[in-house]
């Protein structure tokens, strides 16, 4: 494929959808540029692995800069580095988020993004039959991304839904659908006990087109700009740079972390961060690499006095069995990834928007701060639990992505500024004293044991510094190449680079704010509706 008429940089959640839209057209050449490598890791595809992909050959493993408000910790920044993307690594809950995210997107002058103008690509990308009782106005049948219920279930999760009601979280039963507040198990990207990426659901079923081609190990330098206009790629595969050319436009799929890095690299930025590392600046956009925005979540646990969760199968025979039914009889606990439940609700008021979220988990993370979120080898086995991670849906804190230097192989700095909008702590601390009202109630007796985080609840104050020790990134990051018509945007809402022609970004990083909820299921909205957008549809 000498000469394609789209090139696509980053095969991961939006890169995979936006390659199968693309191609549906025959006459349409698409070439996609990824630089991980295949979704082949044998972890990948099991979803009670889901932990073992963390700082792997198919993780970018990136860190934040020492956050002032968490004694200067680094928070770990996982982002998938294969076929799928983050959709080959994440924990498959699919939340499409609030309807009240869209509107305020077209509030902002992004004409064609309200609910109404969205919901027909969530309906279109999704298949939910699996699922009963769905609303048909809101939720889709026979779409590439297979949804369905969790294929194994823990009797903690029935009792969380039954304290949720207690302490006034009502039960919902698709909080994808007309309504997003209340409590119940989560929907996944699960198929047949496997998980379903966008690889597995958009690009392997387009690999037979001859119109599309996919390379992987290419790893993109810069964009090609030609005065106003991107004419292509540099691209490093098999160490070799070669410059690649489409007829038509650039895609750029690189996530919240490397789209606006490589926009940057390529000389597209605010003139002063691109000076000091030599970068002649081509377009001046001050917004690249800002607004970042991310969700927050941290631990509410407890321990139960019955083994019927997660933490003994972390034990190497426990988890040689458990690995043995999945790979014969796709059965299981690990035929579900992390997370089992969920609620959503706002706070302060119930019914009023949703602010909030609750993910449940069948494991705990044991006493004091020595555990790793993201390695289960650090959690206690002896003893199984639960956990209520309090989420904060609606930050109010912003930072930015920016270039170490000019090597396009060297991380970018990533500075999310957590908590330093006081705010964001405040609704932390009301979030767990609920979740702990949660744990608490009379429906988790048989099951509670102890609550062993946090170890003082006493005052705000104790609150606070369980938050600032033990808070992770729900790794959501979105909003640096924010869709826009002010001074600070970077894409307009057909999702094209102001003024550069021929460059869009089609990912996360267009999010002016960030949605209220799991971001994978409205990226991939995004990239089925800027395949429309595209294609003039």
């Amino acid at each position: 494929m000498q000469h394609p008429h789209y090139i696509i940089i980053g095969a991961g959640s939006a890169g995979c959808a936006l390659a199968n839209r693309l191609t549906e057209d025959p006459a349409i050449q698409v070439l996609v540029l990824e630089a991980g490598g295949p979704d082949r890791h044998p972890y990948i595809h099991i979803p009670g692995a889901y932990a073992k992909l963390f700082r792997t050959k198919v993780d970018w493993a990136y860190w934040s800069e020492p956050q002032s408000e968490l004694h200067q910790r680094r928070l770990y920044m996982p982002r998938g580095k294969a076929l799928g993307g983050s959709s080959s690594t994440n924990a498959m809950a699919y939340v499409r988020g609030n309807r009240a995210d869209y509107d305020d997107w077209a509030a902002l002058g992004n004409t064609g993004w309200s609910y109404q103008d969205v919901l027909p690509y969530f309906k279109h990308a999704e298949d939910s039959s699996s699922i009963t009782g769905l609303d048909p106005a809101y939720r889709g049948n026979g779409g590439p991304l297979h949804v369905s219920s969790a294929p194994y279930q823990t009797p903690y999760s029935g009792a969380f839904l039954e304290a949720c009601a207690g302490a006034g979280i009502p039960r919902t039963t698709d909080y994808n659908g007309a309504n997003q507040t209340g409590a119940s198990r989560f929907q996944f990207t699960i198929k047949n006990g496997k998980r379903h990426s966008t690889a597995a659901a958009y690009l392997t079923p387009a690999l037979g087109r001859p119109n599309l081609r996919v390379m992987t190990g290419a790893a993109v330098q810069n964009i090609i700009l030609d005065k106003d206009q991107a004419v292509g790629v540099s691209v490093r595969h098999r160490d070799q740079t070669t410059e690649l050319r489409a007829q038509r436009e650039v895609l750029l799929c690189a996530g919240a972390f490397g789209s606006p890095q490589l926009l940057q690299l390529s000389g597209i930025g605010e003139r002063s961060a691109l000076a000091p590392h030599g970068i002649a600046t081509k377009k001046e956009l001050p917004g690249v690499g800002q607004n970042l925005q991310d969700h927050l979540f941290y631990a509410v646990s407890a321990t139960s006095p019955v083994r019927a969760g997660l933490n003994h199968l972390i034990k190497p025979w426990p988890q040689l069995l458990t690995t043995l039914q999945w790979l014969f009889q796709k059965k299981g606990a690990f035929t579900i990834g992390p997370l089992e439940a969920g609620a959503f609700f706002n706070v302060d008021e119930m019914g009023a928007r949703v602010d909030t979220e609750f993910h449940f988990a069948p494991l705990h993370i044991g006493k004091g701060y020595d555990y790793d979120m993201y390695d289960l080898h650090t959690y206690p086995t002896d003893i199984d639990g639960f956990t209520i991670l309090p989420s904060l849906l609606r930050p109010a804190s912003r930072g930015q992505v920016a270039l170490r230097s000019n090597n396009p192989a060297e991380a970018p700095l990533i500075q999310p500024n957590f908590l330093s909008a006081e705010a964001d702590l405040l609704h932390l601390i009301k979030a767990g004293r609920k979740a702990l009202e949660v744990l608490e109630h009379p429906a988790f007796d048989p099951w509670r044991k102890e609550i062993v985080a946090p170890l003082d609840s006493s005052s705000d104050a104790a609150w606070a510094e369980h938050i600032r020790r033990s808070v992770e990134t729900i790794y959501h990051p979105v909003g640096t190449c924010k869709m826009g018509h002010d001074e600070m945007a970077v894409v307009d809402d057909q999702l094209r680079v102001h003024g550069i022609g021929g460059l869009r970004v089609v990912d996360g990083s267009v999010m002016p704010t960030i949605v209220s909820g799991n971001t994978n299921a409205p990226i991939i909205m995004i990239a089925e509706k800027a395949a429309d957008l595209i294609s003039g549809r």
